[in-house]
């Protein structure tokens, strides 16, 4: 093993645990949260953690098999069913994401006929159609025996070597895999976040014009709480745009070089450096440990799930109720005492900072199904 294939071997493995403690945390707050079950975007990053996962069991450790021994993990059979996966696994976690986004479009644009637009039932044929997909894509590949051991990227997958045979035919099925998944998958995105993006800078300019109102209306009130107001104007504006970004830019830096390979392999007259299929293929690799970051364990209701357990597992459910307690009679003495003082006019500073707050709180709704 040369220095480079000891960097891809230590990212694979890198990539393999926090994509197993990621996805598996993932799994766990939608079985133990009874709230995330209830949601419609749960199915789609549940079906989504579920192919990183079991990519995470299967192909990788077998690139990295491949990588450190620099041979054929397996038989052939063996090698065949891997790469079954593969196809399979990377086609239906796209279309996944093109769920997704097509989801949030709904949430966005329609919020008051969401839930009659997006039903659990439409989900599930959503699901269905992605499995029907990837599975005729990766049956198709199997039974023409285009898969086998590709040493370009270390792995077993599509195989240009066992496909000289079939010429055209191969070039067609695997531009028409890409085509389909690939970038089908990148233009519902594109198109379906921009529209969302567009609504959520117009509803940004809304909270703008209610908060200028407001801070007209309160005169007096302190430059502290003005300049609080108008940071909170500009985090928000920006909050839309960086989601955005994540969700097209993630997906764009991690399966656009491995599919530029893919394409340029076909039709390249001499070989291509292995060290740079094995990177993309590790970038391929990457999207399966940043989907949960990206789609679910950020987001506040998975957030709380995890707390939730670790204050469980850690056996902190006593104190955390006695802390509760004290919060309660802090927050109702606190709330006793503003209500004694709001009454008195000299003091009504902290009242309007608590009004330039709520204003936001309240015409925010929409921003926060992003």
């Amino acid at each position: 093993m040369d220095a480079a294939d000891v960097v891809a071997s230590l990212l694979i493995l890198g990539i393999i645990i926090v994509s197993l403690l990621s996805n598996v945390v993932v799994l766990i707050c939608f079985l133990y949260n009874p709230e995330i079950r209830k949601q419609v975007p749960a199915l789609f990053i549940l079906n989504l953690s579920f192919c990183n996962l079991l990519q995470s069991v299967s192909n990788m450790p077998l690139t990295l098999f491949g990588l450190v021994t620099s041979g054929h993990p397996g038989g052939s059979g063996f090698c065949q069913i891997v790469g079954f996966l593969d196809t399979f696994l990377t086609t239906n976690s796209m279309l996944s994401m093109a769920a997704l986004s097509i989801d949030r479009w709904v949430a966005v644009v329609f919020p008051l006929s969401y839930h009659s637009r997006i039903r659990h039932r439409d989900a599930v044929l959503a699901l269905a159609y992605t499995w029907i997909h990837s599975m005729c894509f990766s049956a198709v590949a199997t039974c023409r025996s285009w898969l086998g051991y590709n040493h370009l990227y270390a792995s077993c997958t599509l195989c240009s070597v066992r496909a000289k045979a079939a010429g055209k035919q191969f070039i067609v099925f695997t531009v028409a895999l890409h085509c389909l998944t690939f970038l089908l998958t990148l233009i519902v995105m594109c198109v379906t976040y921009l529209k969302v993006l567009k609504v959520a800078r117009s509803h940004c300019k809304r909270i703008d014009v209610i908060t200028m109102q407001t801070l007209v209306l309160l005169v007096d009130i302190h430059p502290s709480v003005r300049q609080k107001c108008l940071e909170e104007q500009k985090r928000r504006r920006q909050r839309a745009t960086k989601k955005i970004s994540t969700f097209i830019g993630t997906f764009v830096v991690c399966f656009t070089p491995y599919v530029i390979t893919r394409i340029v392999e076909l039709f390249s007259p001499g070989p291509i450096n292995p060290h740079w299929g094995v990177f993309s293929k590790c970038l391929a690799y990457s999207k399966a440990a940043s989907d949960p970051f990206v789609y679910s364990l950020l987001r506040y209701q998975y957030r709380k799930t995890c707390s939730l357990l670790a204050n469980k597992a850690l056996k902190r459910s006593s104190l955390n109720s006695s802390s509760t307690r004290v919060e309660n009679k802090a927050r109702t003495t606190a709330v006793t005492c503003n209500a004694t003082v709001s009454i008195q006019p000299p003091t009504t500073q902290p009242m309007k900072a608590i009004i330039c707050r709520d204003v936001y709180q309240a015409q925010d709704g929409r921003l926060t199904s992003l």
